[in-house]
């Protein structure tokens, strides 16, 4: 009898101890569909490298490719896909899905995923971590929508002065939550790994000209209108862009109108894995979003890192968290407006001018060392570990 009792009582410290070991468990929200979102991929990563099971939860599109990745994805698909009937569907899917599964901590990433699991952290008592990859409620789509902006503002309003643990993209958009909610938002830049894995493959653009590359999301106030009308003013150069999103066919006619079809080229999607590669290649690029509302004024986008660690010369506009990057390390052009003559000017000088151009880029190649995700990831311990 003495015997089977300290058999049970070795077993339950056998099972007490697996369950010391036992991983934590993190629900990564999104409500895009996870392929092309490379800040989630470097967190997720992260993750993995601190002991965590990571579900990142996303949605499936038409246009979604298969991915691979270290951890589990879960992509659902939705009857609705646009206005708040998407937003409406998307959260009351991953309130079920938080309530009816095991998770020790979540991370929602941005607005649109914050109400569901804000109110799951509540009702399980889990710890809720928020990213913010930009100023949300002012963003350039809700600008002249009154309504819909209200709407966000108000969500913000309730959710964030709640949320504990709290992070975002850049110091303005920090500076901007913390002194209208007191919230103490941290910031965690949205860098590339200075030692990524890439696939490395000769491409060819579709043009002997110079290239002009812009890559990224096709949404408003991107600077890809102004930036066609430059090449107006410039002789062997061409456009080449690369992403896609919701104004894209607005572009290609706006292309067509302005005459430009033979020098402006839209190479579609491409994976992040592949697309250095293009990023190399490319003679300048541009990061010329404009100030249409706070979110793009207070932006630090991904596109600026990019540039840098593809040591590719860029000309950015004048706004503040890209001025600083581009004045303290001297590694870009920066345009006083976004008139097209003016924008021809800057792309003519990082082309032509060869001491110019070799300075940019030596700076370039020094300050990827500092600006780099390996050394920007140790800001998540804070929220983490």
């Amino acid at each position: 009898m003495r015997e089977v009792n300290c058999l049970k009582l070795l077993q339950k410290e056998q099972v007490l101890h697996k369950n010391s070991y036992m991983k934590r468990r993190i629900l990564v929200a999104v409500t895009n569909d996870v392929s092309t979102d490379i800040r989630v991929d470097k967190v997720c990563n992260y993750l993995l490298e601190n002991e965590y099971e990571v579900i990142t939860y996303g949605r499936l599109l038409k246009m979604t490719i298969p991915v691979e990745r270290k951890y589990l994805i879960k992509r659902t698909k939705h009857f609705f896909n646009d206005n708040f009937l998407f937003y409406a569907e998307f959260n009351i899917r991953l309130f079920f899905y938080l309530l009816s599964n095991r998770f020790d901590v979540i991370l929602a990433n941005d607005l649109d995923t914050l109400p569901a699991c804000f109110f799951v952290s509540k009702i399980k008592r889990i710890k809720l971590v928020y990213d913010s990859h930009e100023l949300f409620s002012e963003g350039p789509e809700l600008q002249g929508r009154k309504f819909v902006q209200n709407f966000w503002r108000s969500l913000e309003n309730f959710l964030l002065p709640r949320v504990k643990y709290a992070y975002t993209v850049s110091d303005s958009i920090s500076d901007f939550y913390n002194e209208k909610y007191q919230n103490e938002m941290g910031v965690v830049r949205n860098i590339p790994e200075l030692n990524r894995k890439m696939t490395n493959e000769q491409v060819e653009f579709p043009t002997q000209s110079k290239v002009i590359l812009y890559q990224g999301v096709l949404n408003p106030g991107r600077g890809i209108k102004p930036t066609v009308q430059a090449l107006h003013y410039l002789k062997d150069v061409d456009f080449v862009i690369i992403g896609y999103g919701k104004v894209e066919d607005e572009l290609r006619d706006f292309v067509i109108k302005e005459g430009l079809v033979d020098r402006v080229h839209f190479l579609g999607r491409i994976p992040y894995e592949k697309l250095h590669n293009y990023t190399k290649k490319a003679d300048v690029g541009i990061v010329l979003e404009e100030p249409l509302g706070k979110s793009f004024v207070y932006s630090l986008p991904n596109k600026l890192f990019d540039y840098i660690h593809g040591e590719l010369p860029f000309i950015s506009g004048n706004l503040p968290e890209i001025t600083k990057i581009v004045c303290e390390h001297k590694v870009g052009e920066i345009v006083k407006d976004y008139k097209p003559k003016t924008i021809a000017s800057a792309i003519e000088t990082v082309l032509n001018n060869s001491e110019k151009r070799n300075t940019l880029i030596e700076n370039q190649k020094k300050s990827k060392e500092s600006l780099c995700w390996e050394k920007e990831k140790r800001k998540l311990d804070v929220y983490f570990l």
